[in-house]
């Protein structure tokens, strides 16, 4: 397993816009559609990495766990799917229902979104405020494949409860680390 660890974007950075498929229902979504009253969480994944794997289960907990306080969140795929092609759109779909994904799953095709964002590994985080403003970048948690912690999704759980406590999320923020996402040619 390749460990790539994610851009530390600068905080502070506005949301790219973006209009992409989501796979579970074949409607195009931009980030309107999924922005949350009190934030927005975008986080790049994949189907095929173990790091993403490890991480899918809490992905949705922390989803639904942050959906009703008024966060929105979705998961875009930006892998060059010619080369891997169990990331493929379809493949997509089978991996939302299994894990029953409650986030939109969005096709990044052209690889333009992930490049935006600057999104570098799978997963990669990044929690904007109610302003779409970058308030967080980094980890989920300290959980790796084999290295015996669960999943809890600490570190953007503590970020996302300083935003509904009214607090500043702290800028001491670990990257995140997964496999690097694959770029077409």
């Amino acid at each position: 397993m390749a460990r790539t660890e994610s851009v530390m974007l600068e905080l502070g950075t506005q949301a790219p816009d973006f209009k992409l498929m989501d796979v579970r229902t074949g409607h195009l979504l931009g980030l309107k559609d999924v922005r949350g009253e009190k934030g927005t969480l975008i986080m790049f994944i994949c189907n095929h990495c173990p790091f993403v794997k490890h991480v899918s289960d809490e992905l949705v907990r922390l989803a639904n766990d942050y959906r009703p306080l008024g966060f929105g969140s979705a998961a875009i795929m930006s892998n060059d799917v010619v080369n891997y092609p169990d990331d493929a759109p379809e493949k997509m779909q089978e991996v939302a229902m299994k894990h029953q994904y409650s986030f939109p799953y969005l096709y990044d095709g052209t690889q333009q979104i992930a490049k935006s964002y600057h999104a570098a590994c799978t997963p990669d985080f990044f929690l904007f405020d109610e302003d779409l403003k970058l308030i967080y970048r980094g980890q989920l948690d300290d959980s790796r494949p084999g290295n015996g912690i669960h999943p809890s999704g600490r570190d953007l759980r503590e970020a996302m409860d300083a935003v509904l406590n009214n607090r500043p999320v702290s800028a001491n923020q670990k990257p995140s680390i997964g496999c690097n996402i694959k770029w077409a040619g």
